[in-house]
């Protein structure tokens, strides 16, 4: 079975190669169709090579081994490189919306853009689509947050795409000004996915718990083995993209310490095994007698 670092840095490198060529094809269409809102969309797409790359670092140090310094793992590595990838974002949103405060606010020197760049908005928004679709799935395949952050933003891209398309073709019918307005519906885009992307990446650097349904199953998960009586306590926190689970369940008091470890054996390597996001769940073992005398 192929490792999620490998699916990782497979999606990464298809979606580098798009982008480089897809990028290419903008700029040169902007350049020569002189629109603003076009080279916009390109430099977006360039920023999306730079953010691979940061995805690629995440996810290879997410993967390596606990070690002395580091006994929990590297888990957070991803949420680090989301952080960073929400930070690009975010700048590339802010130099895109300046350069169309500044065709706005000179309105002399618009020019009517060329067709060739409704073409390529049109190619860009099947392009990235495509792509936020195929790394969003692998993304949720592996559970990785720095893959995921990547997907939103080449979903960012083809949203920017869209509102290239309407500038560009609303200068084409005489409205030259809707291509510097593109451009700022296009910051404004990237701005979103850049917040998401953030606040996704810091409730998960700050222990966040797992959400309810996944909780619940791992309950019903724990009182369906033989010999738990019931769940006294469930403790959840994210670690990266992956969980650790502190749950205390409640067996018969007076049978052995053996059979009573034997359980809360069983349920730990049940829920490991049916919950592959979590990556240690520590189980404390209660009396039940004791429990019902308080």
């Amino acid at each position: 079975m192929e490792s999620t670092t490998k699916i990782a840095f497979r999606v990464s490198r298809v979606s580098i190669y798009a982008n480089v060529a897809l990028s290419a094809v903008k700029l040169l269409a902007g350049l020569i169709a002189h629109s603003g809102a076009m080279v916009s969309d390109a430099v977006h797409s360039i920023s999306d090579v730079f953010s691979t790359f940061i995805v690629m670092i995440g996810v290879h140090m997410a993967g390596k081994d606990s070690d002395k310094e580091h006994p929990y793992g590297h888990e957070r590595m991803e949420c680090v490189a989301a952080i960073i990838l929400a930070g690009v974002l975010l700048a590339t949103g802010l130099l895109i919306g300046y350069h169309g405060v500044q065709s706005i606010l000179h309105p002399e020197k618009l020019q009517v853009p060329g067709v060739i760049a409704l073409a390529a908005a049109v190619l860009s928004i099947a392009v990235k689509e495509a792509m936020f679709r195929y790394t969003k799935k692998a993304a949720k395949q592996i559970d990785s947050d720095a893959l995921m952050a990547d997907a939103w933003h080449h979903r960012s891209d083809a949203l920017s795409s869209i509102g290239a398309l309407i500038g560009i073709g609303g200068a084409l019918l005489g409205f030259p000004i809707l291509d510097p307005i593109a451009s700022l519906v296009i910051c404004l885009f990237i701005a979103k996915a850049a917040y998401d992307i953030f606040r996704d990446a810091i409730n998960k650097m700050v222990d966040e718990s797992m959400d309810e349904e996944t909780e619940n199953a791992l309950r019903a998960c724990a009182m369906a083995h033989p010999g738990v009586i019931g769940i006294d306590r469930l403790m959840t926190r994210k670690f990266g993209s992956r969980a650790y689970v502190e749950m205390e369940i409640s067996v018969d008091g007076k049978m052995r310490l053996t059979d009573a470890h034997s359980i809360a054996e069983g349920v730990h390597n049940e829920i490991e095994q049916e919950f592959p996001q979590v990556k240690h769940i520590m189980i404390h073992v209660n009396p039940a007698e004791d429990k019902r005398a308080q």
